[in-house]
């Protein structure tokens, strides 16, 4: 059986403030979250809380990132490793899910002025087999979902 495609979504949005200002936010887990909520939160295990993502080792299993869904209701977890990551500059995370048999997640941060940032994700995945049939619409959700995070961190600096 042949492996079906990589799905592939992106969201790019501009920051009205300083570069370091922006990657302070997106590289901790209370601005993840805040961008996340409220549909859902990431909690990272025990030994990684109070970290942030400079703080991960790169290449080094993180364990399981439970996703919680409203912050409450375990809805499915994140196997995930960091594999790139340049403080101040983006990272890029690779990693599997109950959901998707792969999940790459990239992240980059372009200084336009020094005032302006401009955020750039994206993310490619393939849905494990039963999911497959879904594909349509998981690649709508995760859409809606980084648009509903670009949102809330646009908020957050306005």
């Amino acid at each position: 059986m042949t492996e079906t495609a990589l799905s592939r979504v992106g969201q790019t949005s501009v920051l009205n403030v300083p570069s370091e200002t922006a990657w302070e936010r997106v590289a901790s887990m209370d601005g993840i979250n805040a961008e996340l909520m409220p549909y859902m939160k990431m909690v990272l295990p025990r030994r990684h809380r109070g970290k942030t993502i400079a703080d991960i080792e790169i290449g080094e299993p993180v364990g399981k990132v439970w996703l919680l869904y409203g912050g409450v209701l375990p809805l499915d977890y994140d196997d995930l490793r960091i594999v790139e990551l340049t403080p101040g500059v983006g990272f890029r995370e690779e990693s599997s899910m109950v959901t998707m048999k792969t999940w790459t997640h990239t992240r980059r941060l372009t200084a336009l002025d020094d005032s302006r940032t401009e955020v750039s994700d994206v993310l490619e995945f393939r849905p494990r087999l039963l999911l497959r049939p879904l594909t349509p619409y998981l690649v709508w959700f995760v859409g809606h979902l980084f648009r509903h995070r670009h949102r809330r961190l646009a908020a957050h600096f306005a």
